[in-house]
C-alpha cells in the first residue's frame, strides 16, 4: 500500500465543504501544504484532504504556518489547465494528524 507520513506546513486556510443530505452530512477539509523532499533540495506542494470528525480539528485548532506530522494515503493526481505548464498533484487523504509546531500569534 501507500500509506505515509510527512511533516507539512500549511500554506493557505483550510476550506471545509460538507456532502450528502441535512441527516447525514459528511465533512472533508482541503489545505494546501508544502513538504520538504530531500532528495531533490526542493519543496513540493501538495494537497491533504481530510475526511469526517477529523476536519472539523483542523479548522478549530490549525493555522496558515503551522506544521503538522500527517498520515494517510498518497494519491497522484492530474489537472490540465489551460497554462503553458501542467503539473502533477499529489494528494493525501488524511486519517491522523499530530501537532508538530504550532503557529501562536
Amino acid at each position: 500500500m501507500n500509506y505515509t507520513s510527512f511533516i507539512v506546513k500549511i500554506l493557505q486556510k483550510p476550506e471545509q465543504s460538507f456532502f450528502g443530505t441535512e441527516e447525514n452530512r459528511i465533512s472533508v477539509t482541503e489545505v494546501l501544504v508544502n513538504f520538504y523532499q530531500f532528495r531533490n533540495n526542493s519543496k513540493n506542494i501538495c494537497k491533504l484532504s481530510i475526511w469526517g470528525n477529523l476536519s472539523y480539528d483542523v479548522i478549530e485548532y490549525y493555522q496558515i504556518n503551522d506544521y503538522l506530522i500527517v498520515e494517510g494515503y498518497l494519491s497522484h493526481r492530474n489537472f490540465n489547465f489551460e497554462d503553458a505548464k501542467i503539473f502533477p498533484e499529489v494528494e493525501i487523504s488524511v486519517f491522523k494528524i499530530y501537532p508538530f509546531v504550532l503557529n501562536n500569534t
